[in-house]
């Protein structure tokens, strides 16, 4: 994966406005919370294959994470603390790593279902 580079991802996501397209969206702190805080929660939400159309997509940050909105016709999807990206088997992959590289959110877009 590679950083975000937030111009570039903003050109992607506008790639699929007003498609139909097959949403991935995971957010976790696993069990990391846990390993070190015995009194931490673990929490996670996890969505594979929702079938959305948006029709405005935005991505902001400061330079060291991001988030992204995905407006659609009935509400928003958004993802935040993204960090890298990169397409593979042509779908969008962006993910945010904590300093340890652990995954902690995950966003996906694809014109086609994901594998399960």
């Amino acid at each position: 994966m590679k950083p975000i580079e937030i111009n570039h991802i903003q050109g992607l996501l506008d790639q699929y406005v007003n498609k139909e397209v097959y949403i991935h969206l995971e957010t976790t702190n696993g069990a990391y919370a846990s390993h070190f805080d015995d009194k931490a929660y673990n929490v996670g939400a996890y969505i594979r294959n929702a079938k959305v159309i948006y029709e405005q997509a935005k991505i902001v940050g400061d330079g060291k994470s991001y988030r992204v909105g995905l407006k659609t016709r009935i509400g928003w999807v958004y993802a935040e603390g993204l960090t890298d990206w990169t397409i593979h088997e042509e779908q969008l992959l962006l993910a945010g790593h904590d300093r340890e590289g652990r995954l902690m959110v995950a966003l996906e877009i694809s014109e086609n279902p994901f594998h399960n």
